[in-house]
């Protein structure tokens, strides 16, 4: 199947690492041109040169730092510059810290609404104006499986990443005649680094073998094992490609039916 995105130019939030770094991988290796983004500049900038090498794709590497409004802005200055615009934004960053949100202090509150909402939300709005223009652009959050499902003790990033995907349903009725799509893709428990660690965390937490931990975390989905990172990213391709042209305004799972809800 031909996605379509030979020549797109798509910019990755958090594409060092995990979900972001695949997805990037996906498209570029689809024929998209790619802009990652990472708090360590110089690094990104690295990756950037290596998947280029591999795809003979055009890709270069930014620093961006969600937390700081005057990042974003640099950001949208130097992809503009060198790409002279954006078809593709893939809103992915870090959640907040843990904690119950009965306990949640309003200034962490506010603190993390920067990075988790507004900034991305920044973004997206920087490029859509020459999208509508063009009459095709997508934009895609990656969200967690608590703006559906809470997670324990994740109060800040459950009620957050839930008022994202409110923004991204409310965008795409206002901007789907206009060819631009918006949809919400939610990760279940897919194996990357990070979930290696917090198994780790587990079990010396719970003092019993690693093994154990993932054994009991599979036991909890329906598909009986992780997924993996090279499912996700293709799931997120085709969500950001002109094959998915009539899909917007949802939230598409992609966690072994880890999520109980209808």
């Amino acid at each position: 199947m031909d996605l379509g995105l030979t020549d797109k130019r798509a910019l990755i939030l958090g594409g060092s690492r995990g979900l972001g770094q695949g997805i990037a991988e996906q498209l570029a290796a689809e024929g998209a041109n790619v802009a990652l983004c990472g708090r360590d500049g110089a690094a990104m900038q690295t990756q950037a040169e290596e998947l280029a090498n591999r795809t003979s794709i055009k890709a270069k590497g930014y620093r961006l730092d969600l937390t700081e409004a005057s990042s974003v802005a640099d950001l949208i200055t130097s992809v503009t510059e060198e790409f002279g615009g954006i078809d593709i934004v893939v809103n992915n960053g870090g959640g907040p810290p843990p904690g119950a949100i009965a306990a949640a202090n309003p200034e962490v509150i506010e603190q993390q609404f920067r990075p988790v909402v507004l900034s991305q939300i920044e973004i997206a709005n920087a490029f859509l104006p020459g999208m509508r223009e063009r009459g095709w652009g997508r934009i895609l959050i990656i969200s967690s499986s608590g703006a559906a499902q809470p997670i324990p003790n994740l109060g800040i990033s459950n009620t957050l990443r839930a008022s994202l995907i409110g923004w991204a349903k409310t965008l795409s009725t206002e901007i789907a005649k206009d060819g631009v799509t918006v949809n919400a893709i939610m990760p279940g428990r897919i194996h990357t680094d990070r979930v290696d660690q917090i198994d780790a965390n587990a079990s010396k937490a719970q003092g019993i073998p690693v093994e154990d931990v993932v054994k009991a975390s599979h036991a909890t989905i329906p598909a009986g094992r992780y997924g993996t990172v090279d499912e996700f990213a293709k799931v997120a391709a085709f969500l950001v490609s002109d094959c998915a042209g009539y899909v917007t305004g949802g939230t598409i799972r992609v966690d072994g039916g880890y999520i109980r809800s209808i």
